[in-house]
């Protein structure tokens, strides 16, 4: 089976908004530091799927999503099959000082960028996470057994990334 998915990282002036998975029964993600994010709708693009999912997480209206990369998880729960878009957004200071909701998946934080890797985060996390610093789109594969990361690989695409938008290739 396949699940399709959007992992955001919402940015602004050095800090990152995570949400620190503690509030869901039998969350796969319990215990750890994400990004925002989850399941696609029936007809969502990657875009809508992101935009929506950030409202829903943290009350945060945003217009702007930058696809950076692909990540695949084989069989990473019940033989699923996850292809999550990850997203950058870089917000506004009035959206920065904005109320964030009390999101159901957890704890929302800004997190100082210089932080992040002191989280609770999937071992994947760390690593992909760094990419984002990246003028590259990246698609990767992430090996996961029993909840430890046993190995993955990477692509770089440098040459589709100009500036903030994806260049169509023919």
């Amino acid at each position: 089976m396949l699940q399709l998915a959007t992992l955001c990282y919402i940015k602004h002036d050095g800090k990152t908004l995570m949400v620190h998975r503690n509030k869901k029964p039998n969350d796969m993600h319990a215990g750890k530091w994400n990004g925002l994010g989850g399941k696609f709708e029936t007809g969502e693009t990657p875009e809508a799927c992101a935009i929506r999912e950030i409202e829903e997480e943290s009350g945060l209206a945003v217009t702007n999503p930058r696809l950076r990369g692909l990540l695949t998880f084989p069989a990473f729960s019940d033989d699923v099959d996850w292809y999550a878009f990850v997203f950058t957004v870089e917000i506004t200071d009035e959206q920065f000082h904005s109320a964030l909701i009390d999101s159901p998946e957890g704890d929302l934080r800004w997190i100082d960028d210089a932080d992040l890797f002191s989280l609770n985060l999937w071992e994947g996390d760390e690593i992909f996470m760094r990419w984002l610093e990246r003028d590259a789109f990246f698609s990767a594969r992430f090996d996961y057994v029993d909840g430890r990361l046993t190995s993955h690989e990477v692509v770089f695409y440098p040459d589709v990334v100009e500036g903030s938008k994806l260049k169509v290739q023919s």
